[in-house]
């Protein structure tokens, strides 16, 4: 670190990490884009634990703003009365990740909050740039109060997954979908294009996530820096729905976490903040490589489960 101390570091995570970095080949940032995502499908096939048993997955596509949006729904109790719904945006930059990198993470949230899942396979940068992911989450949000039986939805993703929930809670905020938001998750969300956070110089390298792969992401993604859905630290968070937003301790994006957490409790927002202390960005599909992942997940689902039902009743 900067000021010369040095992090904690969870046993299992400086194993992760000694092993990751000690691979030979090309940093992801000095690939194509086609190439990223291979990477990250390879790497939680070696890092992620299985699926697990659910009583239903369903792949289905719907209509979006450009074409169709591949979807994939989970529920471990198809036969339920209707209830509420999580809508689920992955991570990887906007540029890396589909259905498929977060599989094992959507069917444990299924599982854990005894409630349906569905994924949504936004389109990619840089084929897609700004603002196209964000206009296929909202549209799909929107699509899933409309035709999915609920009495309401849930918004969660993680990285940039983390930033498409609250650019979607903002908009359904202004423009209300056919049901409400009634709470959202974003997990280490990125939530600005500046990098001058102290997180930032802390955890450049070495850390899975670094500052030169957010500046890859960003080049591919393209986006407005003036827009809200880039930025939404810069925007008005008054009215959004109960939040509980986590992070990680040893991840570039933590400190804008953090300050965009103050800015919902300053707003107003009932916000839960957590942050998984000695661990890394991209821990949630990670469970297997770094088993204290595990727990990680438990806790956030179990608190967010929760806020769910009070929410709700």
């Amino acid at each position: 670190m900067t000021d010369g101390t040095t992090p904690y570091v969870r046993p299992d995570v400086a194993a992760f990490l000694a092993f990751l970095n000690a691979q030979e080949g090309p940093k992801m940032e000095e690939m194509p884009p086609e190439a990223g995502r291979e990477m990250m499908r390879v790497m939680g096939q070696m890092a992620d634990v299985p699926r697990g048993a659910i009583a239903k997955v369903e792949d289905r596509t719907i209509p979006g703003p450009a074409g169709e949006i591949p979807i994939r729904i989970y529920d471990n109790r198809p036969d339920r009365e209707p209830g509420p719904v999580m809508v689920f945006y992955h991570g990887g930059g906007w540029v890396i990740g589909d259905l498929d990198t977060h599989d094992p993470y959507c069917a444990e949230a299924a599982r854990q909050l005894v409630m349906p899942v569905i994924a949504v396979d936004y389109r990619l940068a840089p084929e897609h740039p700004f603002p196209a992911a964000p206009e296929d989450c909202e549209a799909a949000t929107r699509w899933v109060a409309d035709n999915i039986p609920c009495t309401g939805l849930v918004l969660s993703g993680d990285s940039a997954g983390g930033n498409l929930t609250i650019a979607t809670a903002l908009a359904l905020r202004d423009a209300p979908a056919a049901k409400p938001v009634v709470a959202i998750h974003p997990i280490y969300p990125a939530v600005t294009t500046h990098q001058d956070w102290q997180s930032y110089r802390d955890f450049k390298d070495g850390y899975l996530l670094t500052k030169g792969g957010m500046t890859w992401f960003g080049d591919h993604y393209a986006a407005d820096p003036a827009d809200r859905r880039a930025s939404p630290i810069d925007f008005d968070a008054a009215g959004l729905p109960p939040t509980l937003l986590v992070t990680a301790g040893l991840d570039p994006l933590r400190d804008q976490g953090r300050a965009y957490a103050g800015k919902l409790i300053a707003a107003g927002v009932p916000t839960t903040y957590r942050e998984a202390a000695g661990t890394i960005h991209g821990y949630i599909c990670l469970a297997q490589g770094i088993p204290s992942a595990k727990d990680d997940i438990r806790g956030n689902l179990t608190v967010l489960k929760a806020i769910v039902a009070e929410a709700t009743t």
